[in-house]
């Protein structure tokens, strides 16, 4: 039921992180807080298509 989902920034269009997610429990899309490493601060990172 996990499966593994990218995260991009939404400054920059970086995909930096990877993580999974249980589709089941969690329908809507991840907006989670990341440091962005080609921006050099933190940034809201959304869920993406692999």
């Amino acid at each position: 039921m996990r499966d593994i989902i990218l995260l991009q920034c939404t400054e920059c269009k970086e995909k930096n992180y990877s993580t999974m997610k249980n589709k089941k429990n969690t329908t809507e899309k991840l907006n989670m807080k990341k440091y962005c490493s080609r921006c050099r601060h933190h940034t809201d990172h959304k869920e993406t298509k692999s």
